[in-house]
């Protein structure tokens, strides 16, 4: 079935119900497209020794069977097959990244949103909370349950809020930015403003105690789209759409 028309944002938004993800081989790599790679890794680890060739799934395909149904292929690479994207001389054939994100809502409808912190591959920029997405050990699937996991896992990482992972709902899956990644955005239940706020305090004294920086190291709890342009920062592409979409959602439901 062909994919529902996306809607007019900086990003393809789309409501889903229901996710299959489909593992697939990585698409090989000429010779030059190697030494492409190999170059830009080398520059991007120069620029930021903390960058880590570690694994990761790709998006390779985005496909849709049925109302709200999506496909997702999906392959098992490293980081290192993303920094082709930071090279002039590399054609668009980089792959995209597979990855979660989590809408945290507060009681009175605003948004938790947080800061990359100075030693991440995206210093400052501000963002949900989640991050890309790991395979699963062989033999393993990666589904919506795994997706749950790891969204869940995100959540406690960056901004000390400890879910069970059946608390997350799939609710969008987006295409944005300017490789084109694919994200399953999750909902989560409201949560007072102050506990959430109280939650992240903690994480950063627990961090400091260890010598570190939590990967989001401020947090802002935003009340509608227009509020990102005080943020002191660049937002992810896919932050004001997701955002805005919310805030409808959140208005028909209150008609």
């Amino acid at each position: 079935m062909n994919e529902p028309p996306p809607r007019p944002s900086d990003a393809e938004l789309h409501e889903v119900h229901r996710l299959r993800l489909v593992e697939v081989a990585p698409p090989p790599l000429s010779p030059e497209e190697q030494r492409v790679e190999d170059r830009a890794w080398a520059e991007a680890v120069r620029a930021n020794p903390n960058l880590f060739d570690g694994p990761a799934a790709a998006c390779t395909g985005l496909a849709w069977e049925g109302p709200h149904s999506a496909v997702i292929s999906w392959a098992r690479t490293t980081y290192r097959r993303y920094a082709r994207h930071r090279a002039p001389d590399t054609a668009p054939a980089g792959l995209p990244a597979l990855f979660v994100a989590i809408v945290q809502p507060t009681e009175d409808g605003r948004v938790l949103v947080g800061r990359m912190a100075p030693w991440t591959s995206t210093p400052g920029r501000w963002q949900l909370p989640g991050g890309s997405i790991e395979p699963p050990a062989p033999h393993e699937p990666l589904d919506t349950a795994a997706l749950r996991s790891h969204a869940a896992r995100e959540l406690s990482e960056e901004t000390g809020i400890d879910r069970p992972p059946d608390d997350l709902t799939p609710w969008l899956v987006l295409r944005s930015g300017a490789r084109r990644s694919v994200g399953v955005v999750f909902r989560a239940p409201d949560r007072p403003a102050h506990w959430l706020g109280e939650r992240h305090a903690a994480l950063r004294s627990a961090e400091a105690a260890q010598g570190r920086v939590p990967e989001l190291d401020r947090i802002h709890l935003v009340g509608s789209a227009d509020e990102l342009t005080g943020l002191d920062g660049p937002c992810a592409a896919y932050l004001e759409p997701i955002l805005r979409h919310y805030q409808e959602t959140v208005r028909r439901r209150g008609a």
